[in-house]
């Protein structure tokens, strides 16, 4: 996936909003929530979604995968797909959409009602 692909799926979701921030990452919110991000590793898009528990026991150590620097330091299920080994375009899509849908998840009520979710 690129950079410009990943960028117009995310879009594609429905109320969510895109900012460029912590060196020029491309990061997608849904709510004021982050739920995907694309930046940079080794002048290479990497892309970064939260992750279920499973998803994040069985992920983690894949080659082209790993704990996404920062998050999960600070003990939340992110991953980041560094490589192309990593994950296949549609494999990234669902685990995007997956992330998203858990930060809807979490949204209070009335925020979702706001955004039409």
């Amino acid at each position: 996936m690129t950079r410009d692909e990943f960028n117009a799926f995310c879009a594609s979701l429905k109320a969510t909003s895109h900012v460029v921030q912590w060196g020029n990452a491309d990061v997608w919110k849904v709510g004021g929530k982050v739920f995907a991000i694309c930046g940079w590793n080794d002048g290479k898009d990497a892309f970064t979604f939260k992750a279920t528990d499973l998803a994040y026991e069985v992920l983690q150590d894949q080659p082209g995968i790993r704990p996404a620097p920062y998050l999960a330091s600070r003990g939340m299920k992110w991953l980041q797909v560094y490589d192309e080994r990593g994950l296949s375009d549609p494999s990234l899509r669902d685990h995007i959409v997956t992330s998203y849908e858990m930060v809807v998840a979490k949204l209070t009520k009335k925020m979702r009602a706001e955004l039409g979710l």
